[in-house]
């Protein structure tokens, strides 16, 4: 994770409450894995760690790393894990994709662009540079050979001008070690990344993909989600199968000061033996999200984590996180 700024661009006129969603977050995740967070400096370290162990966060496992940067979304600036096995032993090294916020939007972003290599040479692994733009929101993986994206975020010309969607695909399997792509459309309303598949459908194992569903016929999610849905009966895995499709209820409409907010509950992430899933005090869709996933996922604690603030940054808890496998 990324500790963001108070001058930072991500929660105008937010910023204290945003954070007290975040320690909440860190709260959660504690009791399931290690969590680290980059901070500025010396200074920053000591006011976010008396600011969470206000908050009687468990701070043994909370581990700071003095690496700057523009804003607090760990999930498009951070490393790019990748693992390979060797004589019987893993092998990690890290992807530094090339990052320019979101397609040139909100400069400046050197600090975010560098992170990847930062927490390389802490960690003393190689890194490979591909020299094309890629946001960890842009793509999600079932585990065994498929990524999935948009063409609206991927074949934006706000981030590799003059690729073409084979280029790009070839990319995605080179550096990602991916057999297959699918590619879907446009991401839903009130999303600032051009569409970002973590914002529109997620897979929650090899088989099996959620997407939200907006119910009502004049919200501008509607046409985008039954889009989507039609586009994922046709979809097929790496080996030619086709998925299972999840269901899961949209939120209500959240807008501050009249800008609309990417709210729903595909923005979840996956912790050690745990889902943490992004909660919108709308206790009516946050349970019945909850129940479904759950259903799907009977070895896993399925966790609602409250984030009616985070999501003013136009983010929630698979855009502020970065997972770090075992090696």
């Amino acid at each position: 994770m990324s500790w963001p700024r108070p001058e930072g661009i991500s929660f105008p006129g937010k910023y204290n409450e945003a954070i007290e969603d975040i320690a909440g977050l860190i709260k959660t995740l504690v009791a399931l894995e290690e969590v680290h967070l980059n901070v500025p400096n010396e200074n920053y370290r000591r006011i976010v760690r008396d600011f969470l162990k206000a908050r009687r966060v468990n701070m043994r496992r909370v581990f700071f790393h003095f690496i700057p940067t523009n804003e607090a979304w760990a999930r498009d600036h951070g490393p790019a894990f990748v693992l390979r096995k060797r004589r019987g032993k893993a092998q990690a090294a890290i992807v530094d994709w090339g990052f320019n916020a979101w397609g040139d939007k909100y400069p400046p972003w050197d600090a975010d662009d560098n992170v990847p290599t930062r927490i390389a040479e802490e960690l003393k692994l190689p890194v490979f540079y591909p020299g094309i733009v890629m946001e960890g929101g842009a793509v999600d993986f079932n585990g065994a050979g498929t990524v999935m994206t948009t063409t609206s975020c991927l074949l934006n010309r706000n981030r590799n001008r003059g690729l073409s969607k084979a280029r790009i695909e070839k990319y995605l399997r080179d550096y990602y070690g991916q057999q297959h792509v699918i590619w879907l459309g446009e991401g839903i309303e009130g999303d600032d990344t051009d569409g970002h598949i973590d914002d529109l459908a997620r897979f929650i194992d090899e088989r099996t993909i959620a997407i939200g569903i907006e119910t009502n016929g004049r919200d501008p999610n509607y046409a985008i989600l039954q889009k989507t849905r039609r586009a994922l009966d046709k979809v097929r895995d790496q080996d030619g199968n086709p998925f299972e499709i999840v269901e899961l209820p949209m939120p209500r409409p959240i807008a501050y000061h009249g800008q609309r907010v990417p709210a729903t509950y595909v923005n979840f992430y996956f912790a050690n033996r745990s889902l943490l899933v992004p909660t919108f005090g709308q206790r009516d869709r946050d349970r019945k999200a909850i129940a479904v996933l759950q259903e799907h996922l009977p070895k896993r604690r399925v966790t609602g984590v409250d984030c009616r603030k985070l999501i003013w940054g136009l983010g929630a808890i698979h855009c502020f996180t970065q997972q770090q496998p075992l090696f």
